[in-house]
């Protein structure tokens, strides 16, 4: 995995401005498009195309989450 998007590129990625539905957690970007979690780019309270690495702590659920997704590229600082 040798591709890295800015923050610019992951925005876009929001599940309006493209259909590509994709969320970064520690660096690393997921396409998470195939979950009906995420349709329309919302899942409760967050929104897709961002870096949830910070909100990640009031979630329900563990960061073993995104194990189920593919990782499309890594997010550049």
């Amino acid at each position: 995995m040798d591709k890295e998007y800015t923050k610019q590129q992951l925005a876009l990625r929001n599940g309006e401005d493209r259909e590509e539905i994709w969320c970064a957690f520690k660096g690393l970007i997921y396409d998470v498009s195939k979950s009906r979690l995420w349709r329309n780019g919302k899942h409760y309270e967050h929104w897709a195309g961002q870096d949830l690495t910070d909100e990640l702590a009031g979630a329900p659920h563990t960061e073993h989450v995104f194990e189920k997704f593919d990782v499309v590229g890594k997010l550049k600082n």
